[in-house]
């Protein structure tokens, strides 16, 4: 009981620090980027959790603009991809080279690519062939390279923050399954509205240059990271969680009307660890030490929407993955009696 009521403190220290750290991110981001609230806190919540982000819009939204303001804010080395149709995977992973000592010797050395930074911004991913973008595989799960024989790490924290245009768009190759499920959260840029426009403009129009100034290091974030994971998460609110991810899998025991009907395949259990750590932070950022039913909820289709791969009947009937998981949410009760 005792070393509860001393580490209640040490605890109480740490939220406050970690909230602290989230709001003056989210700030500096804020001064560059106008309005897109939720695009932001989405953003920074997959930072801070440690995963990596897939942002979807259409060109001129201001995707690549957020990840850069991100990278201003954060003091880690940046690096940017622009992926194109004739972009190869040695373009971002990096080649072998045939280099001369200094004792007049030739030898092969390695040459890093972009990806060997800690913030990788890629660029319009899905402009790409699916041949490239799965150079980006090993690096945002295993974060490392494999070159060969040797593999290589990389340097903490590191996170791919990639911008996409929508699928539909003529010259984009849909992203692989694989590849889609590597991401903790999907987020959807959509247009601004009337008094966000005009402020884009008074910003962008005048006479002003307004930059994100540096308030958080790699150790830093780091230790955030860590203290995420370290967040309460009660055995019924973790079983809701559970359930709703299984509850995408067409067939299974939890699968839904709407499941069976318009789902092809669903999502994998990295949907509920990004559901749960995601939740732990809606908790932080409220106050609490703990996830609930509500923060799983909030967190919900940004963590699913990208996991969940619709068959012919949903497209031809214009259901998305968010309306299924909107379904699912109405249909999946939050607690269930014990068996």
């Amino acid at each position: 009981m005792a070393t509860e009521q001393a580490a209640a403190p040490q605890v109480t220290q740490l939220a406050e620090e970690f909230r602290t750290a989230f709001k003056a991110v989210e700030e500096e981001v804020g001064k560059v980027i106008v309005g897109h609230q939720e695009i932001v806190r989405g953003v920074l919540t997959v930072v801070f959790a440690g995963g990596n982000c897939l942002l979807e819009g259409a060109p001129g939204l201001g995707k690549t603009m957020l990840v850069r303001s991100l990278s201003q804010a954060l003091d880690l080395r940046f690096s940017r991809i622009q992926f194109t149709p004739d972009l190869m995977p040695a373009d971002i992973i990096g080649t072998t080279i045939v280099t001369e000592t200094e004792d007049q010797k030739r030898e092969m050395r390695f040459q890093p690519g972009p990806i060997f930074a800690q913030i990788v911004l890629a660029d319009e991913v899905n402009r790409a062939t699916p041949k490239t973008q799965s150079a980006l595989l090993e690096a945002m799960q295993e974060h490392s390279v494999t070159v060969g024989r040797t593999i290589y790490k990389l340097e903490q924290p590191f996170f791919v923050l990639a911008t996409q245009n929508p699928i539909e768009q003529e010259g984009t190759y849909p992203l692989p399954e694989a590849q889609l499920d590597r991401f903790l959260f999907k987020l959807n840029v959509g247009y601004s509205g009337r008094q966000d426009l005009a402020e884009i403009l008074r910003r962008t129009t005048e006479a002003r240059n307004v930059e994100c100034q540096k308030v958080i290091d790699g150790p830093g974030l780091l230790k955030h990271r860590k203290f995420v994971r370290q967040a309460l998460i009660a055995p019924p609110v973790q079983d809701y969680a559970v359930r709703l991810v299984l509850a995408t899998i067409p067939g299974g025991e939890f699968a839904t009307e709407a499941t069976n009907k318009y789902v092809r395949f669903g999502a994998s259990p990295r949907g509920a660890q990004a559901l749960v750590l995601a939740a732990k932070i809606q908790g932080l950022l409220d106050g609490r030490y703990h996830a609930s039913f509500e923060d799983i909820q909030a967190v919900a289709k940004h963590a699913l929407r990208h996991r969940i791969i619709l068959n012919f009947e949903a497209e031809a009937e214009g259901v998305t993955a968010d309306d299924v998981v909107t379904e699912l949410m109405k249909a999946v009760p939050m607690q269930v009696d014990e068996a």
